[in-house]
């Protein structure tokens, strides 16, 4: 059982690991893909308080999650396959087992979209799929497309490659995000610069439609389709049913960072904010931090860390 169980290794779930461990809180995070969010595959950090001279977005996240162990918080690295919320223990169930803890913080970024492929949300749940773990065992000898250019989405392939016959990597870049060595695939093959361009079916998926490095059009024979291309949206449909969630899927917070739900906070993008930064996220989670802190020992305010 621990304390508290931060789902995300961004900004807003290091400094809130901080802040939570530090404050003799038993900690774990758990994050699919560390290397994945948008401040993780920035090549240069200049406007972030307290550094100076050239940094990278990784550099910065890894010195704050070494950080975040040095006062005792557990990192693992897995995927979420589903959560329970709604009671006084929450249960996050993973790839590797399930964990339970007293309060859960919220920080997966934005990880979804406003803008669907043609022919992705007609065909979600009948070929089309967000998570390898979850679906992968429906496609076992079968041919599929990955489609992505970060260590999600190369951490999905592999999953993958466990039951599909092959797999078509479409990477719509000249190379993965935050990836410095990719791994060899079995029964991969890795398409670079390819633009998906709509899935096809009409009670399955039944191909893929792509543009290719060279401008040409082409369909990919697949039986299924794994999304997963950043964006704007937050990523919190795991969420949905168990905490209030806004038209735009963003987590209903108070200024604390709490959410109705009893135990369950949020930070960085999951919460509606007019300013997309790092220095926020952080913010963010320092404050959640400290209100999980509040909760657990039933304070009646906010108790800032000093020293």
């Amino acid at each position: 059982m621990y304390d508290v169980i931060i789902v995300g290794a961004g900004p807003a779930g290091a400094s809130a690991a901080i802040y939570t461990a530090r404050g003799n809180l038993k900690t774990l995070v758990i994050d699919k893909a560390p290397n994945t969010g948008a401040l993780a595959i920035t090549h240069k950090i200049a406007n972030y308080p307290g550094i100076t001279g050239e940094l990278s977005g990784k550099e910065l996240l890894d010195t704050m999650r070494e950080q975040a162990k040095g006062f005792g918080a557990e990192f693992i690295q897995t995927t979420i396959t589903d959560v329970d919320v709604e009671g006084e223990t929450k249960y996050v169930f993973t790839a590797d087992g399930m964990f339970e803890g007293k309060a859960i913080i919220i920080a997966t970024g934005s990880k979804g979209r406003n803008r669907m492929l043609p022919g992705e949300e007609d065909l979600l749940g009948r070929g089309v799929s967000t998570c390898a773990t979850c679906d992968g065992a429906f496609f076992t000898g079968k041919t599929v497309a990955v489609i992505g250019d970060t260590e999600e989405a190369l951490e999905e392939a592999h999953a993958l490659t466990k039951f599909t016959d092959k797999i078509y990597f479409v990477v719509p870049r000249s190379e993965l995000q935050g990836v410095h060595h990719v791994p060899e695939l079995p029964n991969t093959e890795l398409l670079y610069k390819t633009k998906a361009l709509e899935v096809l079916g009409d009670k399955k998926v039944q191909g893929l439609k792509v543009r290719t490095a060279a401008g040409a059009e082409e369909v990919l024979d697949v039986d299924g389709v794994f999304v997963f291309l950043s964006g704007s949206k937050p990523g919190t449909d795991f969420l949905q049913g168990q905490v209030p969630l806004d038209e735009e899927g963003f987590m209903v917070l108070d200024n604390s960072m709490q959410s109705p739900v009893a135990g369950v906070f949020g930070a960085g993008e999951v919460r509606r904010t007019p300013v997309k930064q790092a220095v926020v996220a952080a913010a963010d989670g320092a404050i959640a931090a400290m209100a999980v802190d509040k909760f657990i020992n039933k304070r009646t305010q906010l108790i800032p860390q000093y020293k």
